[in-house]
């Protein structure tokens, strides 16, 4: 596995549970949430800029892009 794949995945992992412990969900609610309503596709998407931002940041964005498609998370 490449450097930046890893990377990528601990990011996303990172950020799963930042959003989990915003929202008081567990790890796997959060991820099928997130994957429901498209924020881990935006995380992946965006990584070259959104891995600059703090996490708090990202868990900002993804709960806007979730809204957006559907999520009802507030």
């Amino acid at each position: 596995m490449s450097n930046k794949t890893t990377d990528t995945i601990e990011y996303l992992v990172c950020c799963i549970g930042a959003f989990a412990k915003r929202f008081s969900l567990s790890n796997s609610q959060a991820y099928k949430y997130l994957s429901q309503h498209k924020g881990l596709d935006f995380l992946i998407k965006h990584y070259d800029a959104e891995h600059t931002l703090s996490i708090d940041d990202a868990v900002e964005d993804i709960t806007t892009i979730c809204q957006r498609h559907g999520g009802a998370l507030v």
